[in-house]
């Protein structure tokens, strides 16, 4: 970051480096050359008196220096000024989110408001600031302890509602970065940039200032050693639009994350305002029941995350932390994450950008149902695409959650379906380049893809509910809302809508209540997914523990858990195995055998061509992971008294037939690994199954009855 020096003798404006979060925080919308961020001290007023406060972190994080929950209502000050050298420029105070209201002043002077704990905004400060001059700026901010009718995702409200046994500690106030920027005298309020034609890119820009009708706006590609343009006039509303046209289109795709710079320079009889957005070349279609990115077959592999870190909420600690939840997601085999009820930052969107993550994008929900919740869920829809449409990534826009703000019960009420299929629509008019999920995993009424929510403990239950969910035989599962509550929950809210002909994934599961029976359930769930080929998807739950929750794969603090010799990469693969076994226990898949034992073993295949090659399988001492065995990925284990399948083809996204492997008994509890070996010499899927002694539940001492 350039170091900012105010022409003051012996001042020197505070930089970036020296800031907590001090990243620039739109990189997908550039305007780095000229800015300040605001994170840092500020003073803090509540009636807890007066103290400071560590932003961007919410006051109920230690890292704010705060830790105070159930705080309603604070006041924060600092002392800002803008270098001499943007004399002449206008001066935006950019906020990334604050929860839930905030009401900004500089001087004393009311500058705007903001309602919306998720959502971005800013205001146009340019006649409250002089160049050099200190100026004391004061977001005063509402934080209601009821929630229930407020957009408030996973937070906890006091009074406690239905959602509060699946909800966290809340995030009040600044919980984003703060920052100014300067910007030309007419600049581009907003850039939107598509690239849904892979030919070229598409650019709508509205801008904003001093003389909007008939400015000119150039939008110039930076990358490379081409450099197309187009120019364009704006309208009376400050808006134009024009389409730039490429001579050699690169597609952004997961394994070439290409990534398209646009620099658009406004003029209006002054310097030009100049910002550089981003977005890439790629499609995402629905075709009946299946998933195309950029024409070719997709198959989600996704994880659920939460975007929460223990000492600062849902705010990133630093943006290594915000990062590397990405690279853990890949490391794991997932190709989608699945960023659960909260806008998370631009930076980690374009990090996935970089890095070609899908993204399954969508806002927090309220828990209650009304007129106004429902109105203050939409107002979030337009903001959500407007800050985060260019970004190649976000493949899927998600909306309500398990008719969370529906009252659990969307079949219940004609104003409930309503108001998901409103959300829908609202979202579909202004942005349908993604499939629109109106409610994941229940009761759909309007949705470009059914997807649901089930959790099993029970592998032979699991198997056959969602065989059964594949082939139609059933469209209701059972979901424990409480202790005492449990429903039946179905995949549509209304006759009306289609049983078949839209893609079907499921969008949460996963099972277990210590970290190696979560191991177990991701290996044998994972694959009766995989087993049915009408499925386009899943997303496991989730990425990473959160306060009570345990469901993550690794810990609050991104420590691996003990997996039990499994690695998740390998379950969330390309290409999979599938063993026609229904486990009992984890550690012990099955009992250990006397004799020659037979398995068959299919092939769930999803990449672009057909394979070929055989099975191996071989025992190994119990619990014995494969990487002990693996040089690296693509070699095979060197064991001895390896057995081999006879050939095997998979065809893409075709379930195998099976072929049968046969192996001699073990000597005792043991682990038998299976690969598969293409053709060509390298292995492309493995898994394991477990033999040891079947032991039955202990409950001795259970109550057999009540007492008299």
């Amino acid at each position: 970051m350039t170091l900012i020096t105010d022409p003051t003798p012996g001042h020197t404006i505070p930089t970036a480096a020296a800031a907590p979060r001090g990243e620039y925080p739109r990189p997908d919308l550039d305007r780095s050359a000229r800015w300040l961020t605001l994170n840092g001290d500020w003073r803090f007023s509540s009636i807890d008196g007066e103290s400071t406060i560590t932003v961007p972190f919410a006051w109920e994080t230690t890292d704010s220096g705060i830790a105070r929950t159930w705080l309603e209502s604070a006041t924060y000050r600092r002392t800002i000024e803008v270098p001499r050298d943007w004399d002449g420029s206008r001066f935006a105070l950019c906020f990334g989110a604050v929860w839930h209201r905030a009401i900004v002043s500089v001087d004393g002077v009311p500058v705007g408001e903001h309602i919306g704990g998720y959502t971005s905004f800013e205001f146009d400060i340019t006649d409250h600031l002089t160049p050099g001059r200190p100026a004391e700026l004061e977001v005063e901010v509402e934080a209601p302890a009821d929630k229930r009718t407020l957009v408030h995702g996973k937070q906890r409200s006091i009074p406690r509602d239905d959602y509060d046994g699946v909800s966290f500690t809340p995030t009040s106030g600044i919980w984003q970065s703060v920052w100014l920027e300067a910007r030309g005298r007419t600049f581009a309020r907003s850039v939107e940039l598509r690239g849904d034609s892979r030919t070229g890119i598409d650019i709508a820009v509205r801008v904003a200032g001093d003389a909007i009708e008939g400015a000119s706006v150039v939008a110039l590609v930076v990358d490379g050693e081409t450099h197309e343009r187009v120019e364009l006039t704006c309208d009376a509303d400050g808006r134009a639009r024009g389409r730039i046209e490429l001579a050699a289109p690169r597609t952004w795709t997961p394994a070439d994350p290409h990534l398209y710079r646009v620099e658009v320079a406004t003029t209006s009889g002054e310097a030009p305002d100049v910002v550089v957005a981003t977005t890439g070349l790629r499609t995402i279609e629905v075709r009946g029941e299946e998933l195309y990115l950029n024409g070719e077959r997709l198959y989600v592999r996704g994880v659920l995350d939460q975007g929460y870190w223990p000492t600062s909420g849902l705010t990133a600690p630093d943006d290594e932390s915000l990062v590397h939840d990405l690279d853990l997601a890949r490391e794991l085999g997932f190709n989608l994450v699945r960023k659960h009820l909260k806008f998370e930052e631009p930076r980690w969107l374009h990090a996935a950008d970089e890095m070609g993550m899908l993204v399954w994008a969508e806002p927090a929900c309220p828990s209650r149902h009304s007129d106004k919740a429902a109105a203050a869920f939409a107002a979030q829809i337009a903001p959500m695409v407007e800050r985060d449409g260019n970004h190649p990534s976000i493949v899927i826009w998600g909306l309500y959650n398990e008719e969370w703000g529906l009252d659990w019960d969307i079949p219940g009420s004609s104003s409930r379906a309503a108001a998901a299929a409103a959300a829908y629509d609202a979202l579909a008019a202004i942005d349908h380049s993604r499939p629109i999920v109106e409610n994941s995993g229940w009761a759909h009424v309007r949705t470009d893809l059914v997807d649901w929510h089930y959790y099993e403990p029970d592998p032979a239950t699991w198997a056959r509910s969602v065989a059964d969910l594949a082939s139609g035989a059933r469209q209701d599962f059972p979901v424990r809302l409480g202790p005492d509550f449990v429903v039946d929950k179905s995949l549509y809210g209304s006759p009306d809508f289609p049983r078949s002909g839209v893609p079907i994934l499921n969008s949460e599961f996963g099972e277990g209540f210590t970290s190696l029976e979560r191991a177990w359930h991701v290996r044998w769930q994972t694959q009766e997914l995989r087993r049915h080929d009408r499925f386009a998807g899943y997303v496991y739950t989730e990425l990473a523990d959160v306060e009570h929750e345990g469901a993550g794969l690794v810990d609050g603090d991104r420590r691996r858990k003990d997996w039990g010799g499994l690695d998740p990469a390998d379950s969330n693969a390309e290409t999979v195995l599938i063993v026609d076994l229904v486990p009992e226990r984890a550690g012990a898949d099955f009992p250990v055998p006397t004799g020659e034992t037979a398995f068959d073993v299919r092939l769930s295949h999803h990449g672009a061509s057909v394979v070929f090659g055989h099975v191996q399988a071989a025992w190994v001492s119990a619990g014995r992971p494969f990487r002990s065995v693996t040089a690296s990925s693509d070699s095979v284990p060197d064991l001895r008294d390896t057995v081999t399948s006879a050939g095997l083809t998979a065809l893409p996204f075709v379930v195998s037939e099976p072929v049968q492997v046969t192996v001699a008994p073990p000597s005792g509890p043991a682990r038998l690994l299976l690969w598969f070996v293409h053709d060509d010499g390298y292995v492309i899927a493995r898994t394991f199954v477990d033999a040891a002694d079947v032991e039955p539940h202990n409950r001795r001492g259970a109550r057999q009855g009540q007492a008299s």
